[in-house]
Formats: structure tokens, C-alpha cells, sequence
């Protein structure tokens, strides 16, 4: 089954080209001008309503949300190691930290980029910045991958996540985290996606 990414250089799909990568799978790109509009294209619409990258066709089959697309193809592609299999002890760990960028870590910085208040705690999905923080720093203790000695589709995610918002501010400029997304950004894949997205404009 062909897989297509469709991309637009330096957003989240970044960081999806740089698992596709990683695992060295075959796919197609399909790169999208957000600024001219073609995200809102009838045909890209019809792949994913809301119209965002980065969002994957799996032969026939849309894929669209950051984490879900990495979830599918960790597994999709299992000889490259880069997920724990359903009975592997470390499974659980790997699930969890991959939700929680989605469902914590993004919110909490989000909020914090714009300036908005966040929500009453017992309505947010983050609880508080300063925890977010804390758990992210914590899950990096002691490393040097987000499974131990192990790496990971969720190193791919973090990496990606914490080399943009060390670069824009967003979140503390600690070295546990300049440290990480440095030595996962330093990858062989992640420099080839880079490249990609630079040959792109």
C-alpha cells in the first residue's frame, strides 16, 4: 500500500517526514502551500476536513493527527524498532508520553505562546504549566531516550517538540532539554528531513 504525506515544510509534518526517515520507508510527498490556500483545497479537504498537516494516506486510508500518524507507522514499519510491541514491557511508557505531548504538552504551550489564561485546573486537560514542565523533565530522567537506553518513534515527538519550543522561547531553556533535542535533532534522519523542508523553501 502507497503512502503519501501530505507537508508543509517546517510545521508539525516535519516531524512526521523525519520518522519516515528513521524507519526508511518508501513514501510519496505531497507538499502543500498553507499560505496560498491549499490547505483549504477541495481535494485536500476531502482527505482531512480540518484542512491541517500533517496528514498521511495509507493506500486508501487518511491518517491525520501528529501522534496518531506516528503511532501508525511505528507500527506499520515494526522491523524498524522504533515501537514496543503490545506485550513489551516498555509499551505502556511509550503510549503514555506519546499521548501526553498531545494532550498535555501542547495545550500548556499553546496557551503559554499566546498569552491566554489557562483553564480552570479542574477543566484543563495540562493541570499547569510548571507540571507539564516538571513531567516532561521528569520523563528525560535519567535518559538518555524517553524509554531509557531505548529509542523510539517517542524521541522522534520530543525531540521535534522540544527543539521548536526551546527555539521560540516557549518553554525553560534547561539543560536536560537543550541537551535531548540536540542529540535526537543531531540524527541522520532528522538532518535529511531538515534538508527536505530547506529544499522545499
Amino acid at each position: 500500500m502507497a503512502i503519501t504525506l501530505f507537508h508543509a515544510p517546517n510545521t508539525r509534518s516535519s516531524t512526521v517526514l523525519a520518522l519516515l526517515e528513521e524507519l526508511g520507508a518508501p513514501f510519496a510527498l505531497r507538499l502543500l502551500d498553507l499560505q496560498a490556500g491549499e490547505g483549504r483545497s477541495p481535494e485536500f479537504l476531502a482527505v482531512n476536513p480540518l484542512g491541517k498537516v500533517p496528514t498521511l494516506l495509507d493506500g486508501d486510508t487518511p491518517v491525520t493527527e501528529q501522534v496518531a500518524i506516528c503511532l501508525h507507522l511505528a507500527d506499520r514499519f515494526p522491523q524498524a524498532g522504533l515501537a514496543p510491541a503490545p506485550d513489551d514491557p516498555l509499551r505502556g511508557r511509550y503510549l503514555r508520553w506519546l499521548v501526553f505531548y498531545a494532550a498535555s504538552f501542547e495545550p500548556a504551550v499553546i496557551d503559554r505562546a499566546t498569552q491566554r489564561d489557562p483553564a480552570p485546573q479542574r477543566m484543563s486537560p495540562y493541570g499547569t504549566y510548571d507540571a507539564v514542565m516538571d513531567a516532561v523533565a521528569g520523563m528525560l530522567t535519567p535518559g538518555p531516550y524517553v524509554l531509557g537506553e531505548r529509542y523510539s518513534a517517542a524521541d522522534v515527538v520530543w525531540g521535534s517538540a522540544l527543539a521548536w519550543t526551546l527555539r521560540f522561547g516557549i518553554v525553560p531553556a534547561l539543560p536536560i532539554f537543550q541537551d535531548y533535542a540536540g542529540r535526537i535533532t543531531a540524527r541522520p534522519a532528522f538532518q535529511r528531513a531538515r534538508a527536505r523542508d530547506a529544499a522545499a523553501g
